[in-house]
């Protein structure tokens, strides 16, 4: 097999290659230190405030796909093969600015400037997606963007007026299409890419059975797929996660198969890219999925990294659990499946052996009777991690409860089952008795701790609050809003 040491992608304009990439190496510092490229900004380094804005196009099913991403918390190893447009590419003829930059200055949509060319960025793409969007859709798109200075009015305005400048039809991005579609196809390796130093080494294997290999050969790596939690523990934690194997390229986990029986979800499908499924499949979790972090976040974050870093907060293991999801593992040696539930041991630590990788994920689809619910608390409304998260499925006939599968995240060291809740409803009229009863259950199922997002005794009256809230919407009866101190 050909074995490729350098990294090779391009910028702009420009064909970049780079050798002897470390795998913590970010794009953010690639494009300001080494490109001068200082339109990008760092200000959080955690992928929160969208300064870091650019685009990424990248090749999928032979199609080039721009999407945003945060340049802070991405890793230059990972974009192999990838087209990266920094803001300065932007530019007109003789410096003439670019119908987003335009309407951002005529509607006062920057101040002290700092953020306005993520947020160009930001515009950009969905400009070039939706030419002529709605309130909802802007405000979608720039939920990873942070404005402290004119707030979000005139940027939204700004947005709205976007296409009265020109058309995305004329934009160099459209215009060189093609172009840019046969010079990345002439970047992708044949075989796997090992760069960087031993103290610090990247690994891009060039299918899901090469990474079966190579994690087989090197199972004390960390794999990341779109670093949007690995890349704190290297901004932040400045720890040392080397070898890095990175999989967000494989093709191989990126299959999305809907059925009339079950949604399967390759581990390496980014939120984004799973939306339309989602939303056909499970419609009640369509507003949920939006609240999963901002735009660039979705784009880069996957499915299976939320679920394979085991965090007692993820947004999707509550929902999945409730939904009775499987998990399929696999390593050299083969495949397993397991209930999803089953694969969260303990706080840090899974259900997951030397050498094995999360490859796939199923949800079976709704039954006859089967309703069900997510819902998500968080401080702020979007771009926020949960303090408490619920999965909520739930059948009914004749008026009794029988079946319930109620799953929470932010509740204990992992995201699991309410069984004491569950238990007091199956068998149970639906009633209004039955979901308090159900709700004051959970203190046998869980005793949450108090941190920073929430107290132990917020984290209880939430959740069984969730319960009633399920009920009442379901009942017709409007949900009534407590306020708590």
């Amino acid at each position: 097999m050909d074995q490729q040491t350098d990294i090779r992608f391009l910028l702009n304009g420009q064909e970049i290659i780079a050798r002897d990439v470390p795998a913590t190496r970010t794009l953010l510092d690639f494009l300001r230190i080494e490109q001068r490229l200082t339109g990008t900004k760092e200000g959080c380094a955690e992928g929160d405030c969208g300064a870091c804005t650019v685009l990424v196009g990248r090749l999928q099913d032979g199609e080039l796909r721009y999407e945003t991403v945060n340049a802070c918390i991405r890793f230059l190893a990972s974009l192999n093969g990838c087209h990266v447009v920094s803001v300065e590419y932007l530019s007109g003829p003789e410096g003439r600015l670019h119908p987003v930059q335009q309407a951002m200055v005529d509607h006062h949509g920057s101040q002290c400037g700092f953020c306005t060319p993520g947020f160009v960025m930001s515009l950009y793409a969905l400009w070039m997606q939706t030419p002529q969007p709605s309130v909802t859709q802007v405000e979608t798109a720039i939920q990873g963007n942070l404005c402290r200075c004119t707030g979000y009015e005139p940027i939204v305005k700004a947005a709205l007026a976007v296409n009265s400048y020109g058309s995305p039809v004329h934009d160099h991005l459209t215009q060189e299409r093609e172009t840019i579609t046969a010079r990345l196809s002439a970047l992708q390796p044949t075989g796997r890419v090992v760069t960087g130093p031993d103290n610090d080494r990247a690994i891009l294997p060039v299918d899901v059975d090469d990474l079966a290999q190579v994690l087989a050969e090197t199972p004390q790596a960390t794999i990341v797929a779109g670093a949007t939690d690995v890349g704190l523990w290297v901004t932040k934690l400045m720890r040392p996660i080397s070898p890095v194997v990175f999989v967000g390229h494989l093709e191989d986990l990126k299959r999305i198969e809907l059925t009339d029986t079950a949604l399967t979800l390759g581990a390496g499908v980014t939120y984004s890219e799973a939306e339309q499924a989602i939303a056909t499949a499970f419609p009640h979790l369509d507003d949920y999925w939006s609240r999963i972090a901002g735009w660039q976040v979705r784009n880069m974050g996957t499915i299976g990294g939320n679920i394979a870093n085991g965090s007692p907060i993820g947004d999707t293991p509550p929902v999945l659990i409730a939904l009775g999801a499987t998990l399929t593992l696999r390593n050299a040696a083969g495949q397993r499946t397991l209930p999803l539930e089953a694969f969260f041991i303990d706080y840090g630590k899974q259900d997951r052996a030397e050498g094995e990788f999360v490859e796939s994920l199923s949800i079976p689809r709704p039954q006859a009777g089967q309703i069900d619910a997510a819902y998500k608390i968080s401080k702020r409304r979007d771009e926020d991690i949960s303090s408490v998260a619920a999965g909520i499925s739930v059948t009914r006939a004749d008026g009794i409860v029988t079946g319930a599968r109620i799953a929470f995240g932010g509740m204990s060291a992992t995201p699991r089952r309410a069984k004491a809740a569950e238990t007091a409803l199956i068998g149970q009229p639906w009633t209004e008795a039955t979901f308090d009863a159900a709700a004051k259950a959970l203190s046998q199922d869980f005793t949450p701790l108090s941190d920073w997002r929430a107290s132990t005794d917020y984290r209880l009256l939430v959740a069984g609050n969730l319960l009633r809230r399920f009920f009442l919407e379901l009942d017709g009866q409007p949900p009534v809003r407590l306020e708590v101190a």
